[in-house]
């Protein structure tokens, strides 16, 4: 491993906060059930409506003009909430407007709650996004009026930002608009994640480029396209062609700099060198990925300081590791200075291949060839460098991964947790069982990446999330129910502790949901006011067996049974050989609920006794719940009394 691989702290990753300014008292009330679930860390109100015997450190009060307040955090946040109308929040943003890549976003809910509006920098600035969540927390549907959400096409402006690409130059607003329009787009990828084009619709307007070989550049930078072409997306490590017509270019972060210089360079001059270097050779600045060196420069100030310039990590390495390399310019006197023939070469090399193969820790074998650029050398009066660049297969992702494991309920969406709605929103991939995914359909929005599979591909799935959130992106992965009961969160957490998990990288949260068994007790009455207990008759986990000797002992406790997964087309005893043993120890009158498909089309409710139950009635779909020696029937609802003296 990197003796260190950690990116440098920087104040220009550091973001900005959510703001919220609700001027009148029934605004302030409606601010505060929004402030902690989007995560505003200060709520602005009128001196008159905040309460100063009981202060709240998140929120500040005004005296003066609302717009010197609206002044004063327009550039201190990231995006800014106003509880007004909206008339009165134009009238106030105007005079600050610049340009949408500066700009906060800016949403605009009215007093009761009922209208979210994505008033100002929808894409950019994050509004679209923001409003989609204060609507799911209020439960209310947002106003969102970009063209491209609209038509269900991703917004080209933040296409790359969740796989930490950087833009390049380009007339953003005259492609966007071609696309908007219907006109066709000319897509040229030559490296970077292709997940995003998993967004698209069949009707699409985009075209792709075939890439032979995405190791070599694939065109002349200088050479030009034709006015006669459609409008280009450019997705590539090297700089775009001279074009007459509209390009817009995203970069992969896929460069890694390999770096060797005199004591005390001075890092204008490191800076002006690779800023040439890459441009003579046909790649983008923001394609860097990060800084590579031996172990013994940690203490060079000009790598230190570009690093913290441009918020780039900086990987060292060893001697040792450093001589492994197989490179085109080895040098002795090189090895003779610092113990091995290649410094910023083999840094390069090494930098690239670790970012390609996750999880390799001691790179000791030869790698792939992937340098680019062989080093050069840079000398002047402020000192002298080598720069080598190697190119990764995967591209690097400052963002550290997130996974929600989502609990989606029994399948209605009005039995989803504000909180679950929340995170699926946030999500840059939604992965899940395909039925599953149908049912949640009308939440997703056109930037996401929605992965369905059989029902039986749990671990594929589970796998899948876990890479996913590594390299940096925000993965849900959903289960019906609540996630943490008979679904997925066991073993997403199981295969993330088989890859030696540190707990913090990539984070985790769980967000629970209404599971089977509380939703068929809420549909026939309160058949779980006492003891009960949850036992699946899938033997594909379990051996039969031990089915067995849980449902005997659960039936000599007199628990409350819910059967989960009780029969489906090639497990016919097992719910049989179930209600056999029940009615070892039950009454045949014992009340018994059977549901089928709660809360969705189809759904379906009995309530009987233990002696009519008909097992042809049930299958993977149905729940059966068995009350135990005091539960009754009465008026169609089944009750278990908890025991209160009437």
């Amino acid at each position: 491993m990197p003796t260190n691989s950690a990116p440098l702290p920087s104040p220009i990753s550091t973001p900005k906060p959510i703001t919220i300014i609700a001027p009148t008292p029934t605004g302030y009330r409606l601010s505060l059930s929004l402030r902690d679930s989007i995560g505003a860390q200060t709520l602005w109100t009128r001196d008159t409506t905040v309460n100063h015997e009981r202060p709240d450190p998140h929120v500040r009060s005004y005296s003066e003009a609302i717009a010197t307040v609206v002044a004063t955090c327009w550039h201190e946040s990231s995006q800014i909430v106003f509880v007004l109308t909206v008339g009165a929040v134009v009238r106030l943003i105007a005079p600050l407007l610049t340009q949408k890549t500066h700009d906060p976003g800016v949403v605009a809910i009215d007093e009761t709650g009922t209208f979210v509006v994505s008033l100002s920098g929808g894409h950019q600035g994050g509004a679209d996004a923001l409003a989609r969540e204060c609507a799911a927390i209020l439960g209310v549907t947002p106003v969102i009026t970009s063209a491209s959400g609209q038509q269900n096409l991703p917004s080209l402006d933040c296409l790359g930002t969740p796989y930490g690409w950087q833009q390049g130059a380009g007339d953003w607003i005259t492609v966007a608009a071609a696309m908007t329009q219907g006109q066709s787009i000319h897509v040229t990828q030559t490296c970077g994640s292709s997940l995003w084009q998993q967004t698209l619709l069949p009707n699409h307007p985009f075209t792709f480029a075939r890439v032979q070989n995405s190791k070599s550049k694939i065109q002349n930078p200088k050479s030009k396209i034709q006015n006669s072409s459609p409008p280009q997306l450019w997705v590539s490590d090297q700089l775009p062609p001279v074009s007459e017509v509209p390009t817009i270019s995203w970069h992969p972060r896929t460069l890694w700099i390999g770096l060797g210089c005199e004591r005390n360079t001075d890092a204008s001059l490191i800076e002006t060198s690779l800023r040439q270097l890459l441009q003579d050779q046909g790649l983008a600045w923001e394609a860097i990925a990060g800084l590579a060196t031996i172990d013994i420069k940690q203490d060079e100030s000009a790598f230190q300081h570009l690093a913290q310039q441009y918020s780039w990590p900086i990987r060292y390495f060893t001697a040792a590791q450093l001589h492994t390399q197989s490179v085109p310019n080895p040098s002795e006197v090189v090895a003779q200075s610092v113990g091995t023939p290649s410094v910023a070469e083999a840094a390069a090399l090494l930098a690239a291949t670790l970012a390609t193969t996750p999880g390799l820790h001691s790179p000791t074998s030869p790698l792939p060839h992937s340098l680019l650029v062989p080093k050069q050398v840079f000398k002047s009066t402020q000192g002298a460098c080598t720069i080598a660049i190697a190119r990764a297969q995967q591209e690097y992702n400052p963002r550290l991964g997130h996974l929600y494991l989502i609990g989606s309920g029994p399948g209605a969406l009005s039995q989803l947790t504000a909180a679950a709605r929340t995170a699926l929103l946030r999500c840059d991939v939604v992965i899940g069982y395909g039925l599953y995914l149908d049912l949640l359909r009308p939440l997703f929005h056109p930037n996401q990446v929605i992965e369905s599979s059989q029902i039986t591909q749990e671990v594929q799935r589970a796998e899948r999330a876990v890479t996913l959130a590594q390299q940096g992106l925000t993965v849900g992965m959903v289960s019906s129910g609540d996630c943490g009961i008979y679904g997925m969160a066991g073993l997403v957490l199981e295969c993330l502790a088989q890859n030696q998990w540190d707990g913090q990288i990539p984070s985790i949260e769980v967000m629970p949901g209404i599971t089977a068994l509380q939703a068929i007790a809420a549909r026939v009455g309160a058949p779980l006011m006492h003891d009960f207990c949850a036992i699946s008759l899938s033997d594909l986990l379990t051996p039969w067996p031990v089915i067995e000797q849980r449902l005997d002992a659960a039936a000599q406790a007199d628990f409350v049974v819910a059967l989960y997964n009780p029969r489906s087309k090639t497990r016919l005893q097992g719910i049989e050989i179930a209600l056999g043993i029940m009615k070892k120890w039950r009454s045949p009158r014992t009340p018994v609920a059977i549901a089928r498909s709660l809360y969705r089309e189809g759904e379906s409710i009995q309530c009987l006794i233990l002696d009519q139950l008909d097992v042809t009635t049930i299958d993977m779909l149905t729940v059966v719940l068995i009350g135990n020696a005091s539960t009754f029937l009465h008026a169609g609802k089944m009750i278990t009394p908890r025991g209160y003296v009437h």
